[in-house]
């Protein structure tokens, strides 16, 4: 039984029976009712006391960090934290789990501050509520880094309340005990009282005030810094009990299937469903309406099938007929508007950053380099695909989802319905994968469609790997081109970088081609080298697909670039690649990120997060050391280095690379160096870097979504394939570098692994065999005929 079901039998819900499958009851009418039964005491209550306080700031005051997130951050423990008359402590997590662990990293911290047995803590899975539980838009690389020190104060609140309570209750003075381990010690006696035996006095306390919590120092902590609890989901994840979206199952279900226009902005004409209809288990047939574009996050319309099970939706699908009008970009052509990218790039475009005189600089230098970098579309491809089940009944809709998003999912949903937002619930289940895919509820609001055409019914909407792969909101293809100068010395003093990519923002807006300040922001305007002359320009790039986040969004094809340019730029000034980099760093200095133009700085505060060459310096050279850096390389073998700073954490990476006659390319070990401020859970960071470094080698290899006559091209794993077992790098040694300033500011961890593979992979392909990588993917280009 996995961990999801657990929570639910201990609560007096059948596992067995999904209509008990609401984990927002566990925090709400379950814990209320329980709550007169077995004497919980710090049930869910209204989030008033200890909630952001949009009022102290002047309204005009800009807002940083999970501040200027939707609904900000929440940090009282009645939202949070039960503890059962038994002493079992249940946690709320409210941000989706999908594989990052966030499911026990940040309950971990509360267990950790309110000296909770982490052997005696349930988790249970808030639902979409953020004006209950704060932001739950679990991307961007956020969560711990936006969600630590708010959870560290419930953790400490709950303690502070459970001694308080054993204080009164032995009439001694509050200096007198301490909690520890699930129970508050009267220190000059040695008498304790569990938790379960305080629950019901600490309930009857109020929340200590915010300025009166008192933290744990850092070697105070347990379990935080340390990296010794496993997942809480480990076990159910590696036995198949975990469930999943696409594992929902409610009583009288039904299944859906979509046929969706295979060109953006395209329609149905007309359709015959008489064929489909005959399809043993087909109950209906079902046209979805069609969204004008933008696409934003609307379904694409086409013809649904829904059936008595997945098998006879598919099967139903493969019988329709249907007409389609292909709509505006009917001859979008991958190599097509490759070309059109390279023109843009070689003519000027819009400045965002100009810095000494960028032209006369090149015309005066004693060598000049130039390049141009493609990186194709790509597709999340998580390991589940997108699916939704949904049930209305009474005037409410409940929905079972894999979200990254279940505050906007549950908005779009009421939206699409015409219902109050307080009559849609969504409950999140584990995400087999996001990589930003699913931050999109196009495939909810469709089953909740089919559900109001089914007058009420459940109905599960599947996306098959195919229907993903067509249908994604890929990440953007894109061309950078760049320009410098050495003086005779070999040092740069002249960079020209043009950036050219369809912007997210197309999906939000007509006409929209020049990037947003986010994108921009995303390693391209905010180089940090020390270049007298600089100038950054953006050429339009217009879309003709739906572009949304994807894993590190535009530092990827930024990455690649400049760190690949740079060891163009070494190599032709005959230098080590390392020491060339490290020089163009500049001395160690802490930028305002306002002086580079990069007015986003990742949602963060320019005060609390400048952009520090000294921790990219010490990333950098911390790698290197690792990986042996300038030791002699047998031929076919070499090294590749590169570093990128995104999501306010530092990484570097050395890539150690073999390359055999035939040009088959192997991956011996990959170094990395990490700083990414204090380290919640050590084992996770290394696994999120570890994840990271596979998937930037699968994409630096294989990954491409390519489109003719409009239309996706690849359509499953054999097309649109992954890195394999036998192709992944035989070892990843992840370095952290040390911080237990737990005060300071976190760095995110999931997304900035990815951006330096591609570079220093090819950098390493450049060392061992002179052969310069200018395209992804990889794929054949190393072999020989």
């Amino acid at each position: 039984m996995n961990r999801l079901a657990q929570d639910l039998e201990t609560s007096g819900v059948s596992p067995a029976d999904i209509d008990g499958f609401e984990i927002a009851n566990i925090s709400r009418r379950e814990f209320l009712k329980d709550l007169a039964l077995t004497g919980l005491v710090l049930a869910a209550g209204v989030p008033q006391l200890l909630q952001a306080d949009e009022t102290a700031a002047p309204a005009q005051a800009e807002k940083f960090g999970a501040e200027a997130m939707p609904h900000g951050w929440v940090d009282n423990p009645l939202v949070f934290v039960a503890i059962a008359a038994d002493g079992a402590v249940t946690i709320v997590c409210h941000r989706s789990e999908m594989g990052q662990g966030v499911r026990t990293s940040l309950p971990m911290v509360v267990a950790d501050e309110m000296e909770a047995d982490w052997e005696r803590v349930k988790v249970v899975q808030a639902p979409g509520d953020e004006v209950r539980f704060g932001n739950q838009d679990t991307d961007g690389s956020r969560s711990t880094r936006h969600f630590f020190q708010p959870m560290r104060r419930v953790g400490a609140a709950a303690r502070q309340m459970l001694e308080t309570a054993a204080a009164r209750h032995w009439r001694v003075a509050i200096s007198e005990v301490r909690a520890e381990r699930h129970a508050v010690l009267h220190i000059p006696t040695g008498r304790t009282l569990d938790y379960g035996a305080l629950a019901k006095a600490a309930a009857k306390l109020p929340v200590p005030a915010r300025d009166s919590l008192r933290l744990k120092t850092a070697d105070q902590f347990r379990y935080i810094g340390k990296g010794k609890q496993g997942l809480y989901d480990g076990r159910d994840i590696v036995s198949g009990a975990a469930q999943y979206g696409i594992d929902i199952h409610l009583k009288d279900m039904l299944y859906a299937v979509a046929a969706r226009p295979p060109v953006l902005g395209g329609k149905v004409v007309s359709y015959d469903a008489s064929a489909a209809m005959k399809v043993p288990g087909v109950v209906k047939v079902v046209e979805l309406p069609s969204s004008p574009l933008p696409a934003d996050f609307n379904p694409l319309g086409g013809v649904a099938v829904i059936a008595r099970n997945t098998w006879a939706a598919i099967q139903g699908r493969k019988a329709l007929k249907i007409e389609w009008d292909h709509g505006p970009h009917a001859g979008y052509d991958s190599a097509a508007y490759k070309a059109e990218l390279e023109a843009a790039v070689r003519a000027p475009g819009k400045v965002v950053r100009n810095e000494g005189d960028v032209d006369i600089a090149l015309q005066n230098a004693a060598k000049r380099l130039e390049a141009e970098y493609y990186a194709p579309h790509l597709a999340q491809a998580p390991m589940e695909p997108p699916a939704a089940t949904v049930r209305i009944a009474n005037g409410a809709c409940e929905v079972w989802t894999c979200t990254q998003a279940p505050q906007l999912t549950r908005e779009r949903v009421a939206k699409w319905l015409k219902l109050p937002v307080a009559k849609v619930t969504v409950h999140v289940t584990l995400l087999g994968g996001g990589f930003g895919r699913k931050s999109k509820p196009d495939y909810v609001i469709e089953a909740a469609l089919l559900s109001k055409a089914m007058r009420g019914k459940p109905v599960k909407m599947t996306w098959t790997r195919e229907d993903d792969l067509r249908h994604s909101y890929f990440h953007t293809v894109s061309l950078e081109r760049l320009e410098a100068g050495l003086d005779a010395a070999g040092k740069p003093v002249a960079w020209l970088h043009r950036t050219a990519a369809p912007s997210i923002s197309s999906t939000f807006g007509p006409d929209s081609k020049q990037q947003m300040p986010v994108e921009l922001g995303m390693g391209v305007i905010n180089n940090p080298f020390a270049i007298p002359n600089l100038r950054i320009e953006n050429p339009p790039a217009a879309a003709h697909t739906r572009i949304g986040w994807f894993r590190s969004v535009s530092n990827i094809p930024r990455a690649f670039a400049i760190q690949s340019f740079v060891a163009e730029l070494a190599a032709a000034a005959g230098r080590d690649h390392r020491d060339f980099l490290l020089e163009l760093l500049g001395p160690d200095r802490r930028i305002d990120p306002r002086d580079l133009k990069d007015m986003w700085n990742q949602g963060e505060s320019p005060v609390l997060y400048p952009l520090d060459t000294g921790r990219l310096r010490r990333v950098i050279e911390t790698a290197s050391r690792e990986s042996g850096w300038g030791r002699p390389a047998q031929a076919g073998r070499g090294l590749g280095l590169a570093a990128h700073y995104s999501f306010v954490t530092y990484v570097a990476v050395v890539v150690d690379v073999a390359v055999d006659v035939g040009g088959k390319l192997s991956i011996p070990r990959v170094d990395i160096a990490v700083d990414c401020g204090p380290q919640v859970n050590p084992e996770r960071i290394r696994s999120q870097l570890e994840g990271a470094c596979i998937m930037g080698v699968s994409l630096a290899t294989l990954g491409e979504i390519s489109f003719k006559d409009g239309a996706v091209v690849q359509d499953n794993f054999h097309t649109y394939q992954l890195t394999r077992i036998d192709d992944a790098p035989r070892e990843i040694r992840v370095h952290l570098l040390p911080s237990a300033e737990y005060d300071a500011p976190l760095g995110g961890v999931g997304e900035p692994g990815v951006p330096p593979i591609a570079p220093a992979l090819c950098n390493a392909i450049f060392a061992a065999t002179g052969q310069r990588i200018r395209e992804l993917p990889i794929r054949d280009q190393l072999l020989k005929d």
